[in-house]
């Protein structure tokens, strides 16, 4: 069995305390639904976050 995970979207947003929230409820509520949700830093700016949707 070979597991495919597909990025559907990425976008830079302000940083923020608690994004990481947002991002553990998506995945919590819709991992049923095959979507998995990212949060990083941006390495060029610690101001921004990278947010990711993908679909497993």
């Amino acid at each position: 069995m070979e597991s495919k995970i597909e990025v559907l979207s990425t976008i830079k947003i302000q940083n923020s305390p608690d994004l990481y929230k947002i991002v553990d409820s998506l995945n919590r509520t819709l991992k049923d639904q095959e979507l998995m949700f990212g949060l990083a830093l941006d390495q060029n700016d610690q101001n921004k976050a990278v947010f990711t949707i993908y679909r497993t």
